[in-house]
């Protein structure tokens, strides 16, 4: 899946959560942030701390994988 925007991203984050039947409180507590965040990272308000909103996707299991310009696969 390839995430262009905030709002893509929270999307996932959101979906992620409900097929794991969390609730933004649970979610939140488990990943030491507060439920605001994850509010507004489900929102996908482009401002939130990345540093946040990856332990919250590490939480939810969610991997990462950058591919660098240029570079031979």
């Amino acid at each position: 899946m390839r995430i262009k925007t905030a709002i893509e991203f929270g999307k996932l984050i959101r979906a992620t959560r409900k097929k794991m039947n969390l609730t933004q409180a649970g979610l939140a507590a488990a990943s030491g942030v507060g439920e605001r965040f994850i509010r507004e990272l489900e929102k996908g308000k482009p401002t939130c701390q990345l540093e946040k909103a990856l332990l919250v996707a590490l939480m939810l299991g969610i991997k990462f994988e950058a591919l660098i310009p240029f570079e031979e696969q």
